[in-house]
């Protein structure tokens, strides 16, 4: 079966760990993957869906297309997928406009309703499908490869330990919403570190932080230097539907992460065990605290956490879930 995937870019995250990480084992499947940047403009986006009139199935990820455009695509693709891991139909956390749109939840609704099936990165967000009345939505989490990371060793003490975040420009947004948090933890902790692996950073007076540009190639050694990962979203809608990509990282990585209880990293980090939830200043204190001093606690919550990965997020069982997918579809079609 030839698949053919209308994505943002190549090298955007999505696409990288939704789609291209799972090529080997569509290859060993029998299937073909293409995947082509969608064009800003519309008349090259009207090329661009005719393009593949012979594929077997299209696949749309994440990009809601004006309702006459969605029709052409419709018209044209023999089976229509539509992947996504935002919660697409809103804006995000930190926009001007608020978190609501008529436009982008109307566009979300006719792409749901269109597809043969939606794939969404989390319960949430299939919830949100089928409120929608999508035929068919399976969750497929975002899924990393922790063959790719070399587990962090653990042997710095006396809190000299290093803090990481890694995430983009756009999410840096939420770092420097947490801010006056990290200001404490830098307080209460003097000697701590703070990794930035981004293409933009942030000073803080009282943590001090070491900047580190992200490289595909790069960020795997990067974290894997660290000794704690660090996630915080703001709770409203748009976070609850984050698929929680740097926790896993960091999980994979053999770090023990200390995140706020938000969303799917509720889930991810199960407290005690392979990291700590801290919902308040005072928690995330305490939290880091004792990964700072503790080499041997890391150690052991950093190998959980890789464990965890290997079992339920890795690349070979997101493509697994995939597969049954792709086996299922002209059955379904036909069904309908």
């Amino acid at each position: 079966m030839h698949l053919t995937a209308l994505v943002e870019s190549r090298d955007h995250v999505c696409c990288r760990y939704r789609l291209a990480a799972f090529r080997p084992f569509f290859a060993q499947a029998g299937h073909t993957l293409e995947l082509r940047p969608l064009p800003p403009n519309w008349w090259s986006r009207l090329q661009a869906f005719a393009a593949p009139r012979q594929t077997e199935v299209v696949i749309l990820q994440r990009k809601l297309l004006p309702l006459w455009q969605l029709g052409w695509l419709r018209r044209a693709a023999r089976l229509l997928i539509f992947d996504f891991d935002d919660a697409v139909f809103l804006r995000d956390s930190y926009s001007a406009k608020g978190l609501h749109s008529a436009t982008r939840l109307r566009r979300f609704g006719a792409t749901v309703r269109a597809a043969d099936a939606v794939i969404a990165g989390n319960v949430y967000l299939q919830d949100r499908a089928y409120e929608h009345r999508a035929p068919s939505v399976s969750v497929v989490p975002t899924c990393v490869d922790p063959a790719s990371y070399t587990p962090a060793v653990h042997k710095r003490t006396d809190f000299d330990a290093h803090l990481v975040w890694i995430g983009s420009a756009s999410t840096l947004h939420g770092l420097e919403a947490f801010r006056s948090t990290l200001e404490m933890v830098g307080q209460r902790w003097p000697g701590l570190r703070l990794k930035i692996i981004c293409d933009r950073f942030l000073r803080l007076r009282r943590l001090a932080v070491l900047p580190c540009r992200w490289t595909h190639e790069s960020e795997a050694h990067e974290l894997a230097s660290a000794d704690i990962g660090i996630s915080w979203l703001p709770d409203d809608s748009w976070s609850a539907g984050k698929c929680g990509l740097k926790v896993l990282q960091y999980m994979a990585a053999g770090l023990p992460v200390v995140a706020n209880p938000v969303g799917v990293q509720a889930d991810l980090v199960r407290h005690g065990e392979n990291g700590f939830l801290a919902g308040t200043p005072h928690q995330w204190v305490d939290a880091v605290g004792r990964l700072a001093q503790d080499p041997a606690l890391r150690q052991r919550m950093g190998k959980a956490g890789r464990q965890r990965v290997a079992g339920e997020f890795s690349v070979a069982s997101g493509a697994a879930r995939w597969l049954g997918l792709l086996q299922d579809l002209p059955r379904q079609k036909g069904a309908a």
